[in-house]
């Protein structure tokens, strides 16, 4: 029988414990979360099944959504698989890769300019897409819960999964770290946690650790100075998914961390950049700028004492690195790929 839920195959993404970065950190417990490898490489595909099962059933047939990449990438491709209709206006940030991904998908894509880095400019087109949204055959398509908490909803698996993978690992989550641009990824896990605790799955709740480039500081800054609420920027950062200057679920994210004993830490996109090649190289993860923010995190915290060697840490690796070109070429800014002759190969590993 075919499932109510709309689905192609999103979730159940492995857990891989840290073999190199962790033990050099002094953290014997550190381990990644995999959502790299959900249908579009990143998880955004859960917000998607979510979002897409609940359109089929009322019958709706055109998404209109904003994203910085990963979003429009998956809801292009479930709205491919599920015939409908999908338009996307782009955060002006967002890298080239992943406006590709929703063209293939065949997608209706439009950059703005200032959308993503001007708050006025983001928040007057935000006001355009709830018009456009309330069309009866229509749908607004945000990943946050200010928008979108039936599709958020399917986000919040990562922290069920969590809670069973770690159980039969390590026992129990102590740190978890996650990326923020609007907030939403940490909030949905925040809830899956909660709901594991409800259900008496969990003692308790790991602290949660919300970590922003620091030209992107939103929540984190905020959650640092012991502020109630999260604040506007002009967003500067060059770590494409995370360019959102606006306030979105950043609120309700400072209060999960603040009441889970979690902080906030802001990094820099130098820094993010190191770590993205040492997950590659040390880890054998490839993951876009973005996903390797969490870890960022990790390594400051750790170097700043703040975790115990023995504690469990988990980062969520939110996107595939294939999804931003530029990144990738700036990893590999000293390396080459020449074409050599037979014989300076064999002279070559002789």
């Amino acid at each position: 029988m075919e499932s109510a839920n709309f689905t192609l195959g999103e979730g159940h993404t492995p857990l891989i414990k840290s073999r190199r970065i962790g033990p050099d950190a002094g953290l014997a417990h550190l381990y990644f979360k995999l959502e790299t490898v959900n249908p579009t490489g990143s998880y955004k595909d859960r917000f998607a099944a979510a979002a897409l099962t609940d359109m089929l059933h009322q019958g709706k047939k055109r998404v209109v959504t904003c994203s910085s990449g990963n979003a429009g990438s998956a809801l292009a491709a479930y709205c491919a698989a599920a015939g409908m209709t999908c338009q996307v206006a782009v955060f002006i940030g967002a890298p080239e890769n992943k406006l590709k991904q929703m063209l293939a998908y065949g997608a209706t894509v439009w950059r703005i300019e200032g959308f993503g880095a001007d708050p006025e400019i983001s928040g007057k087109v935000f006001k355009y897409l709830k018009h456009l949204g309330a069309a009866p055959d229509t749908e607004l398509q945000v990943s946050s819960y200010q928008f979108n908490p039936i599709g958020m909803a399917g986000v919040e698996f990562i922290g069920r999964e969590l809670v069973e993978q770690i159980s039969a690992e390590q026992g129990a989550v102590d740190h978890l770290f996650c990326c923020a641009g609007g907030g939403g990824l940490l909030l949905a896990v925040y809830r899956g946690f909660q709901t594991a605790f409800h259900e008496a799955k969990i003692e308790r709740l790991p602290a949660f650790h919300c970590v922003q480039p620091t030209g992107n500081n939103t929540i984190a800054g905020p959650l640092q100075e012991g502020c109630d609420r999260a604040q506007t920027c002009q967003s500067t950062t060059k770590i494409g998914g995370l360019q959102v200057a606006s306030v979105l679920d950043g609120n309700e994210v400072i209060a999960a961390c603040r009441e889970t004993g979690g902080s906030g830490y802001l990094v820099e996109d130098d820094f993010v950049y190191e770590v993205q090649a040492l997950l590659a190289r040390q880890e054998g993860i490839f993951c876009e700028p973005a996903a390797a923010v969490s870890l960022a995190g990790v390594l400051q915290a750790a170097a700043a004492g703040k975790i115990q060697s023995e504690e469990t840490v988990v980062c969520v690796i939110t996107g595939s690195g294939f999804k931003d070109q530029g990144s990738i070429d700036r990893m590999l800014a000293d390396t080459a790929c020449p074409v050599i002759s037979l014989s300076e190969f064999i002279e070559q590993t002789a």
